[in-house]
């Protein structure tokens, strides 16, 4: 759980400095009634559409950590600008 968490966070931060054009990046991190929530937002211009877009398999490997254990992820566009991750995580606590 925390290595998928981890991840999520290290390949979102990666996408805003390299992609988003951003100024500013936040990240949350909680847990709630024994999910995991990971939070990561950015104030960039989101993700590039259409035909001129080359993917890397970032996202689709976030996706997969945490499917594997059980949780989800959403990727989505920002009212105005920005892009947000966000990962739902069955937590396994010690």
């Amino acid at each position: 759980m925390d290595a998928a968490a981890y991840r999520v966070i290290q390949e979102s931060i990666t996408n805003v400095i390299r992609h988003a054009g951003a100024t500013r990046a936040q990240v949350r991190v909680g847990i709630h009634d024994g999910l995991l929530h990971v939070s990561v937002t950015d104030n960039g211009r989101g993700p590039a559409t259409g035909a001129a877009v080359k993917g890397g398999y970032g996202m689709a490997g976030m996706s997969e950590r945490v499917r594997l254990l059980g949780g989800s992820l959403i990727t989505r566009t920002l009212p105005g600008a920005g892009f947000a991750v966000e990962a739902t995580i069955p937590a396994r606590l010690p």
